[in-house]
């Protein structure tokens, strides 16, 4: 298991910055992570933002995330505070973020 995705769906903070310690730690084994904000967990990017949260900041500093739902962002009334990230807004799978092509690149999916 060399290459993990973290498809994270949780907005409870505390849920999605287990994610991101999860994330760092594996990603200093070696091993290929990418994270994706999903569902109600595209809401927490504004609030990762605002408190200059540390593991966000080295796990987007770090390349470690894909992107963002851009559907959800968008259903969720937080598309602009998104885009105004600067991260990928994903829409591959009819306006949301899919699994399918990490799937076919061999990466184990976690979704919480």
């Amino acid at each position: 298991m060399d290459k993990i995705l973290f498809y994270g769906m949780t907005g409870e903070k505390m849920c999605f910055q287990h994610i991101l310690l999860n994330a760092l730690d594996l990603a200093v084994e070696g091993k290929e992570v990418k994270i994706i904000f999903e569902g109600a967990s595209v809401k927490l990017l504004s609030v990762f933002d605002d408190e200059n949260n540390p593991l966000y900041v080295k796990a987007k500093e770090s390349g470690l995330i894909a992107g963002v739902c851009l559907a959800c962002s968008k259903m969720l009334g937080v598309y602009e505070q998104n885009k105004n990230t600067g991260l990928t807004m994903l829409d591959d799978m009819n306006g949301h973020a899919g699994m399918k092509n990490y799937i076919r690149n061999s990466y184990h999916v976690i979704s919480i």
